[in-house]
């Protein structure tokens, strides 16, 4: 299935997909970190979601894999 440009967040939930701009936004808010950051991270690890939150250093998640409120 290819990706829906009126989605809010990301198609595959395990990937960011750097090339489209509502995953970025849905993924820089969601990591707390800006765009180049992201890429930076991205550009290191990978774009699997957990190598970049490990590496960002984003210790906020909760057990459903979401994102705990700070």
């Amino acid at each position: 299935m290819s990706d829906h440009r009126n989605k809010r967040g990301g198609q595959d939930r395990e990937h960011i997909n750097t090339s489209e701009g509502y995953e970025l936004n849905y993924w820089t808010r969601q990591l707390g970190c800006t765009e180049q950051q992201l890429r930076a991270a991205i550009t290191v690890v990978g774009p699997q979601v957990e190598r970049v939150r490990v590496y960002l250093g984003d210790k906020r998640q909760d057990s459903n894999g979401t994102l705990a409120c700070a």
